[in-house]
C-alpha cells in the first residue's frame, strides 16, 4: 500500500467512504433513468480513485539512510521533514485530494430535472398558447400570424417528456387554427413525440377553455387571464399565472410569473 502520512490517509477514505455512501443511497432511492447516471460516475469514482492511489509513483519506498545520526539530529530532521510535509504536501496526495474533492462538488441539475421539480412531479398540464408559448397575446392578432416564442421551446419540449401536455387557445376563425398548428409544427413541437395536434383545442369563447380544463383535470394549468386562474383555483392542484407584473396571489396554489421560461430559471 503507498506510505501516506496516517491522518491524511485515514481522511481521505473516510470522505471517501461518504462519498460511496451518498451516491449508493441515491442509486437506491432514484427509481428513473438517472440511476444509470449515478452507478456510472460511481463505477468512474471507484476505478480512478483506485488507479491514484496504486500508481508507481505511490509504491515508491523512501531511501534508508546511510548513516546513522545522532538523536538530536535525528529530532531535528523529523521535525523539519513534518514542517515540510504539512506545508508542502506532495504532488501525488495534493492530485488524490483533488480526485477526491472533485466529486463532492454539487452537480448542477438539468433542464429536465428543474422542470420535474417545479412542476412537482405532475403528470398531465395545461396551457394557453396566447402571451405563453406564443408571441401574439390576442385571437385578433392570430388571423396575421402565429409565431412560437424561440425562448420558450426548451421548456415545452421538457414539459412534453415528463407530462401529458395540452394546448389551448381561443380563436375567431378557421384559418387561425391553421396558423397555430403550422406554427407549432415548424418550430419543432410535434416531432419530440410527447405532443400530437389532437392535443391542440382550439374553442370561440373564453370559458371555453375553463371547461377544457375542467373536464381534463390537469395537475398543473398554465393560464394568462387572472378571472380564469381565479375560477379555476378551487380545482386545479396548482396553476401558474403568467402576467408581465407581479399580480396578488389568488390562492396558495397559484404561482405567478413574467414568462414560463423565467419559472423554470431559463432567463
Amino acid at each position: 500500500m503507498a506510505d501516506y502520512p496516517k491522518d491524511d490517509f485515514n481522511q481521505l477514505i473516510k470522505r471517501f467512504g461518504a462519498f460511496l455512501t451518498v451516491k449508493i443511497s441515491n442509486v437506491f432511492h432514484s427509481l428513473d433513468s438517472r440511476s444509470i447516471g449515478a452507478l456510472a460516475g460511481l463505477a468512474f469514482a471507484v476505478v480512478f480513485t483506485w488507479r491514484v492511489l496504486r500508481s508507481p509513483s505511490q509504491r515508491r519506498r523512501p531511501k534508508r539512510l546511510t548513516g546513522a545520526p545522532s538523536s538530536s539530529s535525528a529530532s531535528s530532521n523529523t521535525n523539519a521533514n513534518v514542517t515540510t510535509s504539512a506545508s508542502n504536501p506532495s504532488p501525488e496526495n495534493s492530485r488524490a485530494q483533488n480526485v477526491v474533492d472533485e466529486f463532492f462538488q454539487p452537480e448542477k441539475p438539468t433542464l429536465g430535472q428543474i422542470v420535474r421539480q417545479r412542476l412537482s412531479e405532475g403528470r398531465k398540464v395545461t396551457c394557453q398558447l396566447l402571451g405563453v408559448i406564443l408571441e401574439e397575446t390576442s385571437p385578433e392578432e392570430l388571423q396575421k400570424q402565429a409565431t412560437v416564442k424561440p425562448s420558450v421551446l426548451k421548456v415545452l419540449l421538457e414539459i412534453t417528456k415528463c407530462c401529458d401536455l395540452y394546448l389551448m387557445e381561443r380563436v375567431l376563425d378557421d384559418e387561425s387554427e391553421k396558423k397555430v398548428l403550422l406554427a407549432l409544427e415548424d418550430a419543432g413541437v410535434f416531432t419530440s413525440g410527447g405532443l400530437v395536434k389532437d392535443k391542440v383545442l382550439f374553442c370561440s369563447a373564453e370559458n371555453g377553455r375553463t371547461s377544457f380544463v375542467r373536464q381534463l383535470e390537469p395537475d398543473w394549468h398554465i393560464d394568462t387571464n387572472p378571472e380564469i386562474v381565479t375560477q379555476l383555483a378551487r380545482f386545479i392542484k396548482y396553476e401558474l399565472h403568467i402576467s408581465p407584473t407581479k399580480p396578488e396571489r389568488a390562492a396558495s396554489n397559484v404561482f405567478s410569473s413574467t414568462s414560463l421560461e423565467q419559472f423554470f430559471g431559463c432567463v
